[in-house]
């Protein structure tokens, strides 16, 4: 296999770099960097009937991946995640194409699990060792688990009530854990910090540009399970945004590609009614999002009180034709149960804010029942025990 790896590209003001350096954000505006492949050369070459044969991991896409040489990939067999269809809570809603794609399969719990082993690779083969990052929860045990599988140095900067599930398995995987009185805002300040004072590189959200590559995987593989084509909806629970920009990525490059003859998804970002500066800025018309004050929810990972990838989530949510709404942690609570009683999926509390917002969505007219709709359940709920009890 072979990576068609070009380059980075800043998606604000289009410079380019080259991708066989470090780099986090564009140097010259401070925006999110993309990988971008040598797409024309790459539908030459290659055809997406050779992945059939492959094995069931997000890798079996690797010639649109970031790591030249398989040797560095750093993978515990995540991706190609069960899409479900789901009958019962479709009967209920009178959604009979209602599909949940299940992440809690990854090996860390999470979708988080992608992205880190995208990045950790990435830095193994550019010669990084020493690794940081600021998390809610689950992308900071995705990255202490990269991190042991491919013997690299794990820092990791969590607010004090992350979840305790989290804050175990960073420990007990090696990582060397801080806790921040603070939220995640914070983490990734002191995260920073400690990076320029110490050699790490830090792997925040959308500020380097390979964590998106492995959650953009979400995308090809949506389209890959319903025959080579994309869903009407996905419903995503938004905080940092790699997920909605990785799959609207996803999506372009299987275009350019010819891997699929045209994109039918709308985008749908959900947020908690205690943070959602997305959803501010969509229904204000904005292309940035202003930081949200006080932010509070019990569903840690949507709890981003301002992500630098903003413009490229409002962007896609736009260009898809979607919306944005919020919901309560009082209906993320009811969802949880509601989803596994009838689905026998489990879904962490961002999950469950899927059908919720799905619910509100439905009731105010805003989606078509009779839509191919995919609920993204990002994570497991044996993490959040703590905060669902």
């Amino acid at each position: 296999m072979r990576s068609y790896l070009s380059h980075l590209e800043c998606t604000a003001c289009g410079k380019t770099y080259s991708a066989d350096e470090p780099h986090r954000v564009c140097p010259a505006c401070g925006k999110v960097l993309y990988a971008r492949y040598d797409l024309p050369h790459l539908r030459r070459d290659f055809s997406r009937g050779a992945i059939a044969s492959r094995p069931a991991t997000m890798w079996r896409y690797y010639e649109a991946m970031p790591v030249r040489n398989e040797e560095d990939v750093v993978s515990l067999g995540e991706g190609m995640t069960p899409l479900l269809h789901a009958r019962n809570l479709g009967r209920q809603l009178g959604c009979p194409r209602l599909y949940i794609k299940d992440e809690s399969g990854n090996p860390t719990g999470s979708f988080k699990a992608r992205g880190m082993s995208a990045a950790v690779s990435r830095a193994k083969e550019l010669g990084l060792r020493k690794l940081t990052v600021p998390s809610a929860g689950n992308a900071a045990g995705a990255m202490a688990a990269y991190c042991a599988q491919g013997g690299m140095e794990a820092h990791v900067f969590m607010p004090k009530d992350a979840p305790k599930a989290n804050q175990q398995e960073c420990v007990d995987a090696g990582a060397r854990l801080t806790l921040v009185d603070g939220l995640i805002g914070d983490a990734g300040r002191i995260s920073r910090e400690r990076a320029a004072r110490e050699g790490l590189f830090d792997l925040s959200t959308l500020q380097e540009p390979y964590r998106a590559e492995g959650k953009k995987t979400m995308g090809y593989e949506l389209a890959e399970q319903l025959g080579w084509r994309t869903p009407d909806v996905i419903i995503y629970p938004t905080g940092g945004g790699t997920g909605i920009v990785g799959i609207w990525k996803a999506y372009e490059e299987m275009l350019a590609l010819g891997w699929i003859s045209e994109v039918t998804t709308k985008m749908v970002s959900v947020q908690s009614e205690g943070c959602a500066p997305i959803v501010r800025a969509f229904q204000a018309g904005a292309d940035h999002a202003e930081p949200w004050q006080n932010a509070r929810t019990l569903a840690a990972g949507i709890r981003v009180p301002s992500a630098i990838g903003d413009y490229l989530m409002l962007r896609a949510i736009r260009d898809s034709g979607g919306t944005a709404t919020t919901v309560s942690d009082a209906e993320i609570l009811a969802d949880v149960k509601a989803m596994a009683s009838a689905e026998g999926v489990y879904p962490c509390p961002e999950g469950a804010a899927t059908l919720a917002g799905l619910r509100k969505l439905l009731k105010a007219g805003t989606l078509d029942p009779e839509a191919t709709i995919v609920l993204m359940n990002t994570g497991t709920a044996y993490k959040y025990l703590d905060v669902l009890g």
